[in-house]
């Protein structure tokens, strides 16, 4: 957890329960944990890489993560490698200095390629042989709080710009 400089998350199932509410008007809504929200806010704020790769397109996600102030949201990526290989590339950043958490097979090939493949409690069997952490919460319950939480606190940067206006 030393060298982690980048946090990749997908998104259904790892930020969300993977759950779908679908509206009367078809429109498919997620919901999302306040605290995964406030430990990315926290993980910008102090100065690390963090990238969106889903599958899935959703708007409203893509208002959410940018409120948060995430820059790099790819969704609706049919190649999550090739969108990873890409990001990495531009920002010049090395695949061991990446944390990677997925839940499901379409994240299997990324989480092969990066230094910290982590995955919620409740993904798949196939994510979980790979995961060199499987967290103790569910996607969408704290999953994403709990590695970058575990990740500020190994390099001393949990709660470093915390001054109380926010809570």
């Amino acid at each position: 957890m030393n060298d982690i400089t980048t946090f990749i998350f997908d998104v259904d199932g790892v930020l969300t329960d993977g759950s779908v509410f679908v509206s009367n008007e078809g429109e498919l809504l997620r919901t999302m944990n306040i605290r995964d929200g406030y430990a990315l806010k926290s993980a910008v704020d102090c100065g690390y890489n963090i990238c969106i790769i889903s599958g899935g397109s959703n708007e409203g996600v893509r208002v959410r993560l940018r409120n948060l102030g995430i820059t790099d949201i790819h969704l609706g990526t049919p190649d999550k490698v090739a969108t990873f290989d890409e990001y990495t590339d531009i920002y010049n950043i090395k695949p061991e200095q990446v944390l990677y958490m997925g839940d499901d097979i379409p994240d299997y090939h990324v989480m092969k390629r990066v230094g910290l493949p982590t995955c919620p409690q409740d993904a798949c069997p196939e994510i979980k042989a790979i995961s060199n952490y499987i967290s103790h919460k569910n996607g969408g319950k704290g999953a994403v709080r709990d590695v970058i939480e575990q990740v500020l606190k190994v390099q001393g940067k949990w709660m470093e710009n915390f001054d109380g206006k926010h809570d």
